[in-house]
């Protein structure tokens, strides 16, 4: 009985620390979307590589506006130029890229301006479309806090070196949001219900687990990082093979203990593959019954914090993402995004942004404030074609078989 109350305390602790590293990730000081260009990408030379460096440590490296513009421009003419062979995207400080700057844009609106809201949307979906489709190799660090957009950026390209300081997450129902930035593409496709999973519940993974499940190509204790980027700095190619014969001479073993998540796979597929939100709760709870289990229990406790619509409509998004291109995943998320921050269904964004990031109570009002209450008519909402002053749907390029990019939005009705 000791025993098992001190696993039992050793887990929740572990529970409340993967809670406060969200918290602490969304509650992180971010610029207004509008900032004006600065220093907040840099770039370094090595050779016939080239390295983008997220540069606002302050924010945990949130990605605003003219982040996204600079980073497109900048991959556009490296992918343009014969004398660079890959390309490297990192992040400086504690985190690689804690996501969106989600403060600046519950501001926005406050003010009303859609106009800049949208434009932020296009613009780092644009990139994250660019970087899925790249020709050239791709290798994105994962060190430290990785969550929402910062996986939106990494996750599409050829590879994801993760290390022991890699935090993964994609909180955004705990906000009143949906999992965005291509996060119902790379999640719908991994094993099992694990993508439900982390869509509803805002559950965190290592670096060892994102390696594990393939959200991450590689595995590499951070203090290798050094040699990792001097030894593909000096590869004179644009072979992918190559390049990742060159990350695998410093890829660590992946070790797994029995309290990750990557050893629950039977039951998150059991509680997390029903059809509804309603019938993944009553399993928790059975299962949480019939086991006693605390994994169970905290999971249910994430579940409750999360807002209601939320959850629902990030169900739907993970379960149609699983037969949808990025592209298109891309396409319908920014329907979703405008539709959830017109305020037009709900004000659960602002609302959740206020609880956790400007007031800081942890005490979101949701409408509607229970599933029950949550209508199939204000889910399918977030799924319908802009209207007019929403409009006009998202444009993505998309690659021919020549290598030229076209505008084209990808068949999605």
């Amino acid at each position: 009985m000791a025993a098992s109350m001190s696993a039992f305390l050793r887990r929740s602790c572990h529970i409340r620390s993967s809670l406060s590293i969200i918290r602490r990730s969304l509650s992180s000081p971010a610029a207004v979307v509008d900032d004006p260009p600065q220093d907040y990408v840099l770039v370094e030379e090595r050779g016939n590589s080239r390295t983008a460096i997220l540069n606002r440590p302050s924010t945990l490296n949130a990605l605003n506006t003219s982040m996204g513009s600079t980073l497109k421009k900048l991959y556009e003419s490296w992918e343009e130029n014969p004398d660079i062979g890959l390309v490297v995207l990192k992040g400086r400080g504690r985190a690689f890229c804690a996501g969106g700057d989600i403060v600046g844009v519950r501001r926005l609106i406050t003010k009303g301006d859609l106009e800049a809201i949208k434009d932020m949307l296009r613009t780092v979906y644009s990139f994250i479309y660019l970087v899925g489709t790249y020709v050239k190799p791709h290798v994105a660090l994962l060190n430290g806090i990785t969550m929402g957009g910062g996986a939106g950026v990494s996750i599409p390209g050829t590879f994801r070196v993760a290390t022991d300081k890699t935090v993964f997450a994609i909180p955004e129902t705990l906000i009143g949001y949906h999992p965005d930035a291509g996060a119902s593409f790379h999640l719908s496709r991994l094993s099992g219900r694990l993508g439900e999973y982390l869509a509803l519940t805002g559950g965190t993974l290592n670096g060892a687990e994102m390696s594990a499940c393939g959200l991450a190509t590689h595995y590499s204790l951070h203090a290798k990082l050094p040699l990792i980027e001097e030894q593909i700095g000096k590869l004179d190619t644009d072979d992918p093979s190559v390049v990742k014969a060159s990350l695998e001479e410093y890829s660590d073993p992946i070790y797994t203990d029995n309290t990750s998540i990557i050893q629950r796979t039977e039951t998150i597929d059991r509680c997390f593959g029903h059809d509804t939100v309603e019938e993944i709760v009553d399993s928790l709870e059975n299962e949480a019954a019939r086991t006693r289990d605390p994994w169970c229990i905290s999971t249910l406790k994430r579940l409750h914090e999360a807002s209601p619509l939320s959850l629902k409509v990030a169900l739907r998004s993970i379960r149609e993402g699983r037969f949808q291109t990025l592209g298109q995943c891309l396409i319908r998320e920014y329907r979703m995004s405008l539709q959830g921050m017109s305020k037009q269904i709900t004000n659960d964004f602002c609302e959740g942004v206020r609880a956790r990031l400007v007031d800081k109570d942890f005490a979101p009002k949701w409408d509607p404030p229970s599933l029950e209450q949550v209508s199939n008519d204000m889910v399918d909402q977030y799924f319908s074609p802009l209207d007019e002053n929403l409009g006009p749907e998202l444009e993505l390029p998309t690659t021919t078989s020549g290598g030229t990019r076209i505008t084209n939005q990808s068949g999605l009705k």
